[in-house]
């Protein structure tokens, strides 16, 4: 269906320049034109990078820990306290883990793992400690907001203490995991025990006070709104205003299976690519956004650098939370380079900080 005029009017505004107001992104929200939305996005990633590249990662998603007190419903990864299937992973392990990560050509880890209910900052400090003194070149991307706002809890600390003292031990960037949906209403149904949307943002708001940087994300497609879609990147884009500590939006689609919402329809491509082409005409303080081709497939990754992201996104040689739910593709750096070349840019990898590394190929 062709976009209205008024549509249009608002697409070309936002191609100009122009800040989208929530209303105006929630029309866009809303419209089925997905080759104009695609066609603006594209325009406006153009205009932030017109360099002849896109980029992407190398690195590998190690959870220390699936134990957790969280019991969100959309997720199948985590167990509970005494469950056999339950784990922390031993640091020999981990150890190997990074090694076959350099290996690989990685510099960096996403460490992330559940609410666990004993853990306190002394163990996390002691991990970082570890991890640092054994590979100093290695970035630890880690512990996202929930998991900071948990250690704070257990550990009996303001969550500005637990930061500063993560940051010391070695914690380099902040993922932005945990984020779902950030709307109260909405997290109450999928994820009632885990950190409220100003916890989160307020986690975020500290690290970045620490000179701190992170991502930021977005889970749609369960019980969320076309409006809580827009409220959540409203909130994202204020904070950017106030710190400029993320580095990158990354939106992906809720995978239902195996979970306690598997009973809702799983989001599918046009709503994905939609809501990535809103996101970047939204996200006008955001230099990056980044493809999702481990929750859509390669192909589809593919065509998101053509619907507003500049970013291929991460090897991911492990992941474990998507594939629990039963979605698990896999590539490897030479396809993630064909991918990017195919659609007609120069592949270029790059660090956590969207910092190139190495020369063309």
């Amino acid at each position: 269906m062709p976009s209205t005029a008024a549509e249009e009017r608002l697409l070309d505004q936002a191609v100009a320049g122009r800040r989208l107001s929530p209303e105006e992104g929630l029309a866009l929200l809303q419209s089925h034109d997905l080759a104009a939305l695609g066609r603006a996005a594209d325009a406006v990633t153009r205009r932030r990078h017109p360099e002849p590249f896109r980029t992407y990662n190398i690195d590998r998603n190690i959870n220390y820990t699936n134990l957790c007190t969280s019991g969100c419903r959309f997720c199948a990864f985590s167990r509970k306290l005494g469950d056999p299937a339950g784990y922390v992973l031993q640091t020999g392990e981990l150890y190997r883990k990074i090694e076959e990560t350099v290996a690989l050509g990685g510099n960096q880890i996403l460490l992330q793992g559940g609410l666990h209910p004993e853990l306190s900052i002394d163990w996390y400090e002691s991990l970082l400690g570890g991890i640092r003194e054994r590979f100093p070149s290695i970035n630890v991307h880690g512990f996202s907001p929930p998991e900071i706002d948990h250690i704070a809890q257990v550990s009996g600390l303001a969550v500005s203490e637990v930061l500063r003292r993560l940051k010391a031990a070695g914690l380099g960037s902040l993922p932005g995991g945990g984020a779902e949906i950030l709307v109260d209403r909405v997290r109450r149904v999928v994820s009632p025990c885990k950190a409220s949307a100003e916890r989160w943002l307020e986690v975020c708001r500290s690290w970045h006070s620490l000179g701190g940087r992170g991502s930021a994300t977005m889970m749609f497609g369960h019980v969320e709104t076309r409006a809580d879609r827009i409220e959540h990147l409203e909130r994202l884009r204020r904070l950017q205003d106030e710190t400029g500590g993320f580095t990158a939006f990354i939106c992906w689609t809720f995978q239902p299976g195996n979970t306690a919402l598997a009973h809702l329809p799983k989001a599918g491509v046009f709503d994905y690519l939609k809501t990535l082409a809103v996101a970047r005409l939204y996200l006008d303080n955001f230099a990056n956004l980044q493809a999702s081709w481990v929750t859509q497939g390669l192909e589809i990754g593919q065509l998101a650098l053509r619907f507003g992201a500049n970013d291929f996104g991460s090897l991911m040689i492990e992941e474990n939370v998507v594939a629990a739910a039963g979605t698990s593709f896999h590539t490897t750096e030479a396809e993630i380079c064909r991918m990017i070349a195919e659609a007609g840019y120069t592949p270029r990898k790059r660090n956590v900080f969207y910092e190139l590394i190495g020369a063309a190929e």
